[in-house]
């Protein structure tokens, strides 16, 4: 028997039993290593605001309907920056072998059962440090966020919101050529942004977008990337680039974006405005960049050292005091950046 987390209501956060099956051919067993908690999608469902718990998604007509919710409390379904341990192998021909470690998404468990050939897909390198397995998805969502920006060598691109994804989203960008101006209230995130290489952070309480279009000879940012999911940085990413210039969204706002006045910059400056989701890439390059290859290309980064994941861990407990953590997202989260569960003293 393993362990997972669950949410059963708002605000309140169990760790319960979670039965093992036995393998089918065709599949290994994983041991949990390392499990990453996401401070902005998950605190949505333990706050209960997001709109999976709150409202009904039809799959088919890709909407929103008020009623019952697919996701209601209990949530039992937590987690997605995972990696684990072979231990048991259906197979004697298995494209895996036990002690390997494998990149992946199957929630706060101690355990997962996953199919051998995508096991084998998802391996680290032995040299690596097996944390940078956590980042797999949440790198993937910075990933696509910067091919959407479809950034140019030598642009300015703007980046507010420096969580665990911005952070990424402002390396990246990088690599991809831009000089990178970053914006976050939080002061350490601010530094630790600009030890990683951007080049000009900003605090949102000054005026940022008179700041960056000084900084860009009067024009403004070629592109701006708003991943914090608030309103307000979103409205000021738009007023911080040049005309005809392009804001990509890929914050997850919650309720209404009070502050968000499209009359005033977006409608004069023709800015474009994009939305970016993990759910699929742009319609230019969907059928080159598909989930995988993002995830896949943001691990081979870290593990290679191009991308710095490892100095955004924060913090790392143990399962036991993982409802503390939450409280702490919940109540306290600018101490905190990636923090990870350490799954390996769980039974």
């Amino acid at each position: 028997m393993g362990l997972r987390v669950t949410f059963p209501r708002a605000r309140t956060v169990s760790v319960v039993d979670d039965p093992e099956p036995a393998l089918q051919p065709g599949e290994v067993r994983v041991r949990t290593l390392y499990s990453g908690i996401s401070a902005g999608t998950e605190l949505t469902a333990y706050r209960g605001t997001s709109p999976h718990v709150t409202k009904h998604w039809d799959a088919q007509s890709r909407l929103f309907a008020d009623g019952a919710a697919e996701a209601a409390f209990p949530v039992t379904t937590l987690g997605y920056e995972e990696v684990g341990e072979v231990v048991e192998v259906a197979d004697a021909d298995a494209p895996v072998a036990i002690g390997d470690r494998v990149w992946g998404t199957w929630g706060h468990r101690t355990s997962a059962v996953l199919r051998s050939q995508d096991a084998a897909a998802r391996t680290l390198p032995a040299d690596a440090d097996p944390r940078v397995g956590i980042f797999s998805h949440i790198g993937a969502v910075a990933l696509n966020a910067v091919i959407d920006a479809d950034i140019h060598v030598g642009e300015w691109v703007a980046v507010f919101g420096l969580g665990v994804p911005g952070q990424l989203v402002a390396q990246l960008a990088r690599l991809n050529g831009a000089r990178v101006i970053v914006v976050d209230g939080i002061a350490s995130r601010r530094e630790l942004a600009l030890r990683l290489g951007a080049e000009k952070a900003l605090d949102p309480s000054s005026p940022v977008a008179e700041t960056i279009r000084e900084l860009t000879g009067g024009r403004g940012a070629d592109v701006a990337i708003e991943i914090s999911g608030n309103a307000r940085a979103l409205h000021e990413a738009i007023r911080s680039v040049a005309y005809n210039s392009r804001v990509v969204a890929a914050g997850f706002l919650q309720g209404d974006a009070v502050g968000l006045r499209m009359g005033e910059e977006f409608h004069h400056n023709r800015v474009q405005l994009v939305c970016s989701q993990i759910s699929g890439s742009g319609p230019s390059v969907s059928h080159r960049w598909d989930r995988y290859r993002l995830n896949s290309t943001v691990i081979g980064l870290a593990a290679s050292g191009r991308v710095d994941a490892l100095s955004l861990i924060s913090s790392t407990v143990a399962l036991d005091d993982v409802a503390d953590v939450y409280r702490m997202l919940d109540d306290n989260p600018r101490d905190a950046l990636q923090v990870v569960i350490d799954m390996r003293g769980a039974r």
